[in-house]
């Protein structure tokens, strides 16, 4: 019976492997395969590490700009879903941000990738990534890595999210209203109310099962999309716990919005073949409004000529993002 059992382990496994090769290869191809031509480096840059409040360690990397150049605020830039601090986009945007004189840190959060490995609680390893990480932990990465810019010598950073990175920037601000994050960047985020879009019942039954089970790291599969999905039992479960305002961040059906305690400006914009449009940052602008409180300003636009991860206009996002940076700049001055 040992044996079977043993056996039947490593056919699990196995299988569990194919799904996550499968699962990978879909998500390169359908949103992240590159095709543009990544920047070449003309400045100094430096691997660094950060490390979260409950310990979780992350890599990140610095673009630093010429002295000459190099401003008093640091921008600190989180990825999206499935991917890491180092996509090629991401390197092109940081160099380019170099070039203005700005400092950029791309960091990875617990959330990076299909999976990694966060740490070890004694001989238990911990997994992370978008199959296994606990999203709701996440903004812990982003407090630890605006220690560590500030340990750099930074009192003054902007926050920006790309995508599914949008959620820790934004959770991290609303939280603790820190005062050195003088703006937050919302790239090709979600602007919907989360909480009208539960979870399949099914697939919150099958995964409280595991975790009562304790097997919280098994993967589920979420047969409600339209395409290979799958996330851990704890992972699922995590998604289930909060009230229904936690998934309506912007207010859109909520009153007591998580914006409201956002007091610092917000740039929000998509690209033209994005997952959202002008229609959804107005969306965004008027939910704001609604509700007492709230950011200083909000500014939209939209990112021409380009796809979700901004492949071949690198240096337009960087632009903008300079600019309104300088903006945002003068008026705290005042």
């Amino acid at each position: 019976m040992k044996k079977i059992g043993y056996l039947y382990r490593i056919i699990m496994g196995v299988i569990a492997l194919v799904l996550i090769f499968v699962s990978s290869v879909f998500v390169y191809f359908k949103f992240f395969k590159y095709n543009g031509k990544v920047k070449n480096a003309t400045l100094p840059e430096q691997l660094v590490f950060s490390k979260s409040n409950d310990d979780i360690i992350n890599a990140g990397l610095i673009f630093t700009p010429k002295k000459e150049k190099a401003k008093l605020i640091a921008i600190i830039w989180v990825h999206g879903w499935g991917v890491n601090f180092y996509s090629p986009t991401y390197v092109s945007i940081g160099r380019y941000l170099a070039e203005e004189g700005y400092t950029c840190f791309d960091v990875n959060t617990r959330m990076h990738d299909l999976g990694n490995v966060e740490g070890y609680n004694g001989d238990k390893r911990i997994r992370g990534g978008g199959y296994w990480g606990i999203a709701s932990e996440e903004w812990k990465d982003i407090a630890g890595w605006v220690d560590f810019a500030e340990s750099n010598g930074f009192k003054k950073i902007v926050l920006v999210g790309h995508s599914a990175g949008c959620a820790p920037v934004r959770d991290f601000q609303s939280r603790q209203q820190d005062n050195r994050v003088i703006g937050l960047v919302l790239g090709s985020g979600g602007v919907g109310d989360y909480s009208r879009n539960p979870l399949d019942s099914a697939l919150i039954k099958q995964a409280a099962r595991l975790v009562s089970e304790n097997k919280g790291e098994a993967l589920v599969q979420d047969t409600t999309r339209s395409f290979p999905s799958y996330r851990s039992a704890a992972a699922i479960m995590d998604e289930t716990q909060g009230a229904p305002r936690d998934g309506d961040f912007f207010g859109i059906n909520h009153a007591n919005a998580a914006v409201s305690r956002i007091r610092c400006p917000i740039l929000a914009f998509y690209a033209s073949n994005d997952i959202g449009n002008e229609k959804d940052l107005e969306l965004l602008k008027s939910s704001i409004r609604k509700h007492a409180g709230g950011p200083k300003s909000v500014t939209t636009t939209m990112i021409s000529g380009t796809d979700h991860m901004y492949t071949g206009e690198e240096k337009q996002v960087a632009d903008l993002m300079a600019q309104w940076i300088e903006s945002i700049s003068t008026q705290i001055e005042k």
